[in-house]
């Protein structure tokens, strides 16, 4: 998984004291990656973001005094000489609303706590390259609007390098169908064939997850 070589500064924006708590935990044993502080509301998550010098601010949506998309909708674009932050909100919710308001909103991903604990610290390296990363539990449409604002840039050379077959796994992965099994009845072939195919793509493509692929799949029209 590539990261960026200098520490990616991260603050924790949460009302739930355990779920910062954990969060810190998970992100203090990544390298490459320094917890600048820890915030339960909107508005000590924009003024703190600035004072420390976030490069990444994970983001809950429902918060006090000022809501998480409303704080993402400040930080995520440059303002009184302010540069922009990346934003990535993390939610409970995979409401279809919560998703588009979000990424409406300028947030650069969209993880849920109870499904994507394990693509956290791959999303920040992500969003500190300036690059997109949603739970695959998002429905498809919103993965097609989220990609068409520019999340992951079109890759003409790149799906030139595909086969035929590759091409029909990325274009079922990126219409939402994201298990190997559920593939794999879609395209009625072996799910050993589906694992060995979007492994091969994601080598040609030099993409960390089959998250990025469907990102991808999707800008490319796959």
């Amino acid at each position: 998984m590539n990261r960026p070589a200098e520490r990616i500064r991260v603050l924790i924006a949460d009302d739930n004291r355990a779920v910062r708590r954990g969060l810190r935990l998970q992100l203090e044993g990544a390298p490459g990656i320094l917890v600048a502080g820890e915030v339960s509301n909107g508005i000590d998550a924009v003024h703190v973001a600035r004072a420390e010098r976030a490069d990444v601010v994970l983001m809950d949506i429902q918060m006090p005094q000022m809501s998480g998309l409303a704080a993402t909708r400040v930080l995520a674009r440059p303002d009184d000489g302010h540069r922009p932050i990346a934003v990535i909100v993390m939610t409970s919710y995979a409401v279809d609303g919560y998703v588009s308001e979000a990424l409406d909103s300028g947030a650069v991903g969209y993880l849920l706590k109870s499904h994507d604990s394990d693509q956290l610290v791959g999303a920040i390296y992500a969003a500190a390259r300036g690059e997109a990363l949603v739970s695959s539990r998002v429905t498809a449409p919103l993965l097609r609007e989220f990609v068409r604002r520019g999340g992951v840039p079109a890759d003409p050379e790149g799906s030139a390098l595909l086969t035929s077959a590759e091409r029909r796994v990325i274009s079922v992965l990126a219409g939402g169908v994201t298990s190997n099994e559920g593939i794999a009845e879609t395209l009625q072939v072996s799910v050993h064939t589906v694992r060995s195919q979007l492994h091969s793509a994601l080598k040609k493509l030099d993409l960390a997850d089959r998250t990025q692929l469907a990102l991808w799949g999707a800008r490319n029209r796959i």
